[in-house]
C-alpha cells in the first residue's frame, strides 16, 4: 500500500460558498502526493455531500465536538506520513502544499510546520481586512523556528501527533488555542516546529468587530494566558508575545487611565499624548505595511483598532491570571466559564 506524503484534514461545520472555495483550491494543487479527508461536525447543511462530490473520504459527527476532535477523528484513518490541517474557510494556493513539504524536507529534525494567512483576504470589510492582514504581518516577521503551531494551514508528523495525543478536546471542546497547545506539548517534548512563511492561505472569514474582541479576549486571550502561566518557561518572545506587543498592551493601558484622570489633573492628557506618540512610533513597522498594502485611509482606520486589540489584549491577560489563580485554589473548578458554554 502506497503511502501518501500528506492527509489533509479539513474539518468542517456549515461550511456554505467558502468551503467549496476550500476543496477547489485542494484539487488544483500542483503537489498531488496526498489524500483528504474531510470531517463533518454536525453540519446542518449540505457539507458532508459536498465533500463526498470532491471524492474526500468523509467522516461524520453526529455532534457537534468543535475543530480540535473533528481533527483527531480524521487522524485515526489517516494514512499520511505526515498530517495537514486546513480550515474550512481557508483556500490554499496551488503551492502551498509543495512548500510545506519543502520545508519539513529541508531537515529531517523538523517534526511540524505552518504557514500564514496572504495579504488579501477574501472579506473586504475593514475588521476582517486589519484582522487578516496582521496576521499575515506577525507570521511574516516572526522567527522561523517557532514554540507554536496553527492549525489553520500546518502540518505535523502523524506518529508525533498520535504520541501526543492529539488536541486536547477536553480542555478545548469549542473553536480556541488547541492548536497552540498542541505545539507547547510537542517543543516540550523535544520536538521541532518550523514555520514556511511562503505556505500561505486565502482566508474568508468576515470578521465583526464584536466577533473578533469576543473571540480574542475569551477563545484566544484567557485560555492562552491561562497556558502560558502553566508553562515552565514563562512568556516568550515568538509571534504575538513578543517584546514590543507586551510594551504595547502596558502603554494602551496608561493611555486610558491617564485620559480617565483628566478631569482632576491636566497634565494627565499631556502625558496620555506622549506615550500615544511613542505607541505609534513603536509600532511603525506595521503600520508601514498597512499603508502599504491598503493606503492612508485603511491605516487611519486601522491605528484606533490596533490600539484597540492592545487594551483587551490586556483585559484579557488579566482575567486570564484571575481564572487560573482561582483554577488553583479550586482545582475542580472549570478554567474558563465562556469556553465551557
Amino acid at each position: 500500500m502506497t503511502i501518501p506524503y500528506f492527509s489533509v484534514i479539513v474539518p468542517v461545520y456549515n461550511g456554505g460558498v467558502a468551503f467549496v472555495h476550500c476543496l477547489d483550491a485542494i484539487q488544483l494543487s500542483q503537489f498531488k502526493d496526498w489524500e483528504l479527508i474531510v470531517v463533518d461536525d454536525g453540519s446542518t447543511d449540505d457539507s458532508a455531500t459536498v465533500a463526498a462530490s470532491y471524492q474526500a473520504t468523509v467522516l461524520r459527527n453526529l455532534d457537534q465536538q468543535g475543530p480540535g476532535g473533528a481533527r483527531n477523528l480524521g487522524a485515526t484513518i489517516a494514512k499520511g506520513k505526515y498530517l495537514c490541517f486546513i480550515d474550512a474557510d481557508c483556500e490554499v494556493y496551488p503551492e502551498t502544499f509543495a512548500r510545506l513539504a519543502d520545508k519539513l524536507d529541508s531537515c529531517p529534525r523538523i517534526d511540524a510546520v505552518f504557514g500564514s494567512y496572504d495579504d488579501a483576504p477574501k472579506a473586504r470589510n475593514c475588521v476582517a481586512q486589519f484582522k487578516n492582514l496582521m496576521h499575515h504581518y506577525v507570521h511574516q516577521t516572526a522567527q522561523e523556528t517557532c514554540s507554536t503551531f496553527w492549525a489553520g494551514c500546518g502540518a505535523i508528523r502523524r506518529e508525533v501527533f498520535l504520541n501526543l495525543g492529539g488536541f486536547d478536546v477536553q480542555r478545548y471542546p469549542r473553536p480556541s488555542i488547541e492548536d497552540i497547545d498542541l505545539g507547547y506539548r510537542l517543543r516540550q517534548s523535544g520536538g521541532t516546529i518550523a514555520l514556511a512563511k511562503q505556505a500561505q492561505v486565502k482566508h474568508h472569514k468576515a470578521w465583526t468587530l464584536f466577533n473578533l474582541i469576543k473571540t480574542d479576549v475569551c477563545d484566544r486571550g484567557i485560555p492562552w494566558t491561562q497556558l502560558l502561566l502553566s508553562q515552565k518557561n514563562g512568556l516568550m518572545n515568538d509571534l504575538n508575545l513578543k517584546v514590543s506587543s507586551r510594551v504595547s498592551v502596558v502603554f494602551s493601558f496608561l493611555i486610558v487611565i491617564l485620559c480617565s484622570l483628566s478631569f482632576l489633573r491636566v497634565e494627565s492628557i499631556f502625558l496620555a499624548g506622549i506615550l500615544a506618540i511613542v505607541l505609534f512610533i513603536m509600532n511603525c513597522p506595521i503600520y508601514r505595511f498597512f499603508y502599504k498594502k491598503r493606503g492612508i485611509v485603511f491605516l487611519l482606520q486601522t491605528i484606533p483598532l490596533h490600539w484597540l486589540y492592545f487594551f483587551y489584549s490586556g483585559v484579557a491577560f488579566v482575567l486570564g491570571h484571575l481564572y487560573y489563580w482561582r483554577s488553583q485554589q479550586q482545582p475542580n473548578l472549570v478554567r474558563n466559564p465562556e469556553l465551557s458554554a
